[in-house]
C-alpha cells in the first residue's frame, strides 16, 4: 500500500518538474502572462508534490508512544500547506493581470510553442489527476487527494490559458490577462474546498458520512437497544470511533463480546482502515429515561 501511494506521488513530482520547466521557458520566450503564472502554478505544484511525497511516506508508520493514533494528521497538515502555496500564487497572478490591464496592453509572441507546452500540460495533467485520484480513493489519502485536485486544476486554468492565447493570436492581448485572472479564480475556488477538508480534519470535526454509517449500522443489530456518545475522527486514512452501546441485561459476557465483534467487522467492511471502540453496558431502564430528560434539557 505504502509503496503505491509513494510511487504515484513521486510521478507526480517528475510530472511537475516537466511541466514547471517548460511552461517557465516558454513564458518567458513569449512573455505570456497567461503561460508564467501557469509556470508559478507548476512551481508550487511541485512544492506541494515533494511534500505529498514525504508525508505518504511517513503517515503511514505506525503509531508509537509519542503518537497514540498513528501519523496520519502529516497528510492532513500537508494539504493545509498547499492550500496555503496555491493562494499565495493568487496574490501574484493578481496583482501583474490587473497592473497589465490598467497600464495598457502587453505585446506578447504567440507561437507554436505556446500552444504545445498549454496542450502538453492538459494532457499530462489529466492523466496524472486520474492516478492520483484512483490511488487517493483506494487507500483513503487525503495527500493525494489535494495533489489531485491540484492537477485537476491545472487542466481547467491552462483550458483557460489556452483560449486567452487564442484570443491573443488574433490581436486581443488583454484577454491574456483575463485569462490569468480566470486561472487566479479557479486556484482560489480549489484552495478554499481543500483548505476547509484539511481543517476539518485538524480540528476533529467528525465526517457526516461516516458518522451516518456508523448510525445506521448500530441501529441494524436488533441486540442494540440504545446507543449514545457516539464520536467519530479521522486521521489521514484511519478513522477512529468511540460509542457507548447498551445491550439486555440478560445476556452473557461472552455473548456481548460477539456481538462487538461482528458490530466491528461491519463497520470496518463500510470504512476502510477504521478502528472502533465499543463500551457495552446493560439496557437499564430507569438510566434509560434519565438520559432521555437530559437529551432533552
Amino acid at each position: 500500500m505504502v509503496k503505491e501511494k509513494k510511487r504515484v506521488a513521486l510521478l507526480s513530482v517528475f510530472a511537475a518538474v516537466f511541466l514547471t520547466s517548460f511552461k517557465l521557458f516558454i513564458g518567458i520566450i513569449t512573455g505570456s502572462l497567461g503561460i508564467l503564472s501557469e509556470a508559478l502554478h507548476s512551481g508550487l505544484d511541485l512544492v506541494a508534490a515533494v511534500i505529498t511525497y514525504f508525508s505518504v511516506s511517513v503517515s503511514d508508520k505506525p503509531a508509537d508512544r509519542e503518537h497514540n493514533y498513528g501519523h496520519g494528521k502529516i497528510e492532513n497538515l500537508s494539504a493545509l500547506f498547499e492550500t496555503l502555496l496555491l493562494l499565495i500564487t493568487c496574490v501574484w497572478i493578481i496583482y501583474e493581470a490587473i497592473s497589465r490591464l490598467i497600464h495598457g496592453e502587453t505585446l506578447i509572441e504567440v507561437n507554436i510553442w505556446s500552444f504545445i507546452v498549454v496542450i502538453s500540460s492538459i494532457i499530462i495533467d489529466f492523466s496524472r489527476s486520474r492516478a492520483l485520484s484512483r490511488v487517493a480513493k483506494k487507500h483513503n489519502s487525503q495527500a493525494l487527494e489535494a495533489d489531485a485536485l491540484h492537477f485537476s486544476t491545472d487542466i481547467w486554468s491552462s483550458a483557460v490559458v489556452l483560449i486567452g492565447l487564442i484570443f491573443a493570436s488574433f490581436g486581443f492581448y488583454f484577454a491574456d490577462s483575463i485569462a490569468a485572472l480566470l486561472v487566479a479564480g479557479i486556484v482560489i475556488y480549489i484552495s478554499i474546498r481543500l483548505g476547509k477538508k484539511a481543517i476539518d480534519v485538524l480540528i476533529d470535526k467528525a465526517p457526516a458520512d461516516a458518522v451516518l454509517l456508523v448510525q445506521k449500522t448500530l441501529s441494524s443489530f436488533p441486540e442494540v437497544k440504545h446507543f449514545h456518545s457516539l464520536k467519530v475522527r479521522t486521521s489521514g486514512a484511519d478513522t477512529f470511533i468511540k460509542v457507548n452501546i447498551h445491550f439486555q441485561p440478560e445476556l452473557n459476557l461472552r455473548d456481548v463480546h460477539e456481538i462487538c465483534d461482528r458490530i466491528e467487522m461491519e463497520v470496518g467492511a463500510l470504512i476502510k482502515r477504521s478502528e472502533i471502540f465499543i463500551h457495552a453496558e446493560p439496557q437499564d431502564k430507569k438510566h434509560f429515561q434519565d438520559e432521555r430528560k437530559e437529551t432533552n434539557n
